[in-house]
């Protein structure tokens, strides 16, 4: 790759994602724990459980010691760093229990053998009910994120990659969810774990225990360096990964483009490029580990070195036991592995963090087009629509409407022409607020959009688009899309409606056909005649069709017409459309240019006029008008 392509890959990089702030952050912490809130009887259950298994883990040195020291190598009551075993014999003696060595050794077997099971119960239990919070907060969450999805305007999803936004309700989440079922847990048993060592080393020798420690100033400037070089390298990993989720969605969902123009093999060089440097990425991030990982095993075997050689002179010096310098041993070697794996679980930690910053600023993305508090919910709409001077920019400095003004009256069939680009599916966008204007306003039944209740506003108006979309599931399921109060038979009048009931029921399962991923098997005719039925059903006072009839058929075309002629009756409607011949019974046809209303009129009027329309009719029919004088 060359240096100007790596600079625009790191900048489009940036874009794609922001740089993971810092780990423990107070105000993400807060608003994690209101995800745990509602489960705060089980992470208080996964909490006890947590200190119960941290002290069962401390047993099992204690045991060996006091095995060694009462029963194997009785001691003779002399030295500094045996009140454990003594204690322990003491409590005995008291009790007036007499135990032989065989007895005794036999049940020190049995005690440490309980202790394993119990902390083989303690340990399931946790990561059992931990495991199940994990996945209720993972629920939440993506429920959560899809439903602030919805609610976010168009044109927040015109400047983020689906990819993207697809891997923050799925990766990010599963990601998150490692807090809760592993990364605290683990976190806050390997401290407990660490504590319980400290205390109980000290009790047995704390000059042993000082030299047990001498090493940990190496392990901790060696988890520094490994903890930022990981952290970055982890960050260079999640960038690259964002990059290939946008990549494989835009590409996998546009193969058939792809297969067309032959682009196979330069589509398949950029996902190599992402791919190599995913790979580059995580390569780096394994010769941290690569070096992290066994300078630790070398440095906990120099301490254990240290640890023998010094011990070892205690003991033949009589100041420690044998049973006292094992559990030393064991006890130094289980203090050295969590701290180690601290790094890790860091590690873990961090990476879980960074994806919630990466969720909740999705979640914090303020969803500009809402319905206001005293929102406007008539019963009836009559269907009356205006646009009053409306000047309106997707991007702030390229105006695409410039004080378009205009009128329709309830039942009116009005018809948008104009070239490409003119802003006539703008109009459409407008009125049903999936934008908002910039200048002027909009308004139905003389009420602004702004002011009315979204819902009911959008439940008025249907829109029938060029590029239908069906989803996977039943054809019936298509057409109703979940509402209740639309039954099979007004599923089946629509369908009839639109001329579509014929070729349905020629389908094996007929209304209960399945379709898959955007109706993939049937064509295009079909989708359309499926989409328009779905408009229908709905029952809207204002249908607007962008295009409706561009990409079908003349037969289907003429089908399509054939119903329009009944079902506009009655209905205000508004006929976006580039063939001319569609729209010429339309009560009036407004002409679009260049972001501006330039005229207005019958078919019969504008050919009359000799402008913009007459000259779009010409180009498209290859022949000048006669118009009558």
């Amino acid at each position: 790759m060359s240096k100007d392509d790596q600079a625009a890959a790191d900048a489009d990089s940036q874009r794609e994602e922001k740089p993971i702030g810092k780990v423990v952050d107070s105000s993400l912490m807060r608003r994690l724990l209101r995800y745990v809130w509602p489960y705060r009887g089980m992470a208080s259950l996964a909490t006890v459980l947590i200190l119960l298994s941290s002290a069962l883990q401390l047993v099992g040195p204690l045991l060996t010691a006091i095995t060694l020291d009462l029963f194997v190598k009785p001691l003779d009551g002399a030295g500094d760093a045996e009140p454990v075993s003594l204690w322990f014999g003491a409590r005995l003696a008291d009790l007036g229990v007499e135990v032989s060595a065989v007895e005794g050794v036999v049940l020190m077997a049995v005690l440490y053998v309980l202790a394993l099971l119990a902390a083989f119960v303690v340990t399931y239990v946790q990561n059992f009910v931990m495991g199940v919070m994990g996945q209720h907060i993972m629920y939440d969450l993506r429920r959560d994120i899809f439903a602030h999805l919805q609610a976010l305007p168009v044109a927040y999803f015109d400047k983020n990659p689906l990819g993207r936004l697809v891997t923050r309700a799925t990766t990010d989440v599963g990601s998150l969810a490692e807090v809760f079922t592993s990364g605290l847990v683990s976190i806050l048993g390997d401290v407990l774990l660490l504590v319980g060592i400290i205390m109980v080393l000290f009790m047995l020798d704390w000059r042993l225990a000082l030299v047990a420690f001498a090493i940990v100033p190496l392990l901790f400037a060696l988890t520094v360096w490994f903890k930022t070089n990981a952290r970055r390298a982890y960050r260079k990993v999640r960038i690259q990964v964002a990059r290939i989720n946008s990549f494989l969605q835009e590409h996998i969902t546009g193969m058939p483009v792809v297969q067309l123009f032959n682009r196979e093999g330069k589509t398949k060089e950029d996902f190599a490029e992402r791919s190599s440097a995913h790979r580059d990425a995580h390569v780096q991030s394994i010769f941290y580990y690569a070096v992290y990982y066994p300078t630790v095993e070398l440095i906990t075997a120099l301490g254990l070195g240290l640890l023998v050689w010094y011990g070892g002179g205690r003991v033949l010096a009589g100041y420690v036991s044998v049973g006292a310098l094992i559990a030393f041993i064991q006890y130094t070697q289980r203090f050295y592995r969590p701290l180690a794996n601290l790094s890790e679980q860091y590690n873990v930690l961090q990476s879980a963090l960074a994806s919630g910053e990466r969720i909740f600023d999705l979640l914090d993305t303020e969803a500009t087009i809402v319905s206001p508090e005293d929102a406007y919910r008539p019963e009836t709409v009559d269907g009356r629509i205006e646009f009053d001077h409306v000047g309106f920019a997707y991007n702030v400095d390229e105006p695409v409407l410039h004080d378009v003004s205009f009128e329709i009256q309830p039942g009116e069939m009005v018809a948008v022409v104009g070239h490409t680009g003119a802003g006539k599916s703008t109009l459409a966008n407008l009125m049903l607020r999936f934008y908002d204007v910039t200048k002027g306003g909009v308004r139905i039944d003389d009420i602004d959009v702004r002011d009315w209740d979204l819902e009911r506003l959008r439940s008025r108006v249907a829109m029938v688009q060029q590029d239908v979309f069906l989803f996977s599931g039943t054809i019936a399921d298509n057409i109703r899309l979940g509402a209740d109060h639309i039954d099979d038979e007004r599923v089946r009048w629509a369908a009839r409606e639109v001329d579509a009931l014929d070729f349905i029921e020629r389908l094996p399962d007929g209304f209960q056909t399945m379709l898959r991923e955007r109706g993939a098997g049937l064509s295009v005719g079909q989708k359309q005649l499926i989409v328009f039925a779905r408009a229908l059903a709905f029952s809207p006072r204002i249908l607007i069709l962008d295009e409706a009839t561009a990409s079908v058929d003349s037969e289907t075309e003429a089908r399509i017409q054939h119903a329009l002629d009944r079902l506009l009756v009655g209905r205000t409607s508004i006929v976006i459309a580039h063939r001319l011949s569609t729209i010429q019974r339309a009560d009036r046809i407004l002409v679009m240019h260049k972001g501006c209303l330039r005229e207005q009129g019958t078919h019969q009027q504008l050919l009359a006029q000799r402008g913009i329309y007459r000259t779009l009719y010409e180009l498209q029919f290859q022949e000048p008008v006669a118009v009558a004088s």
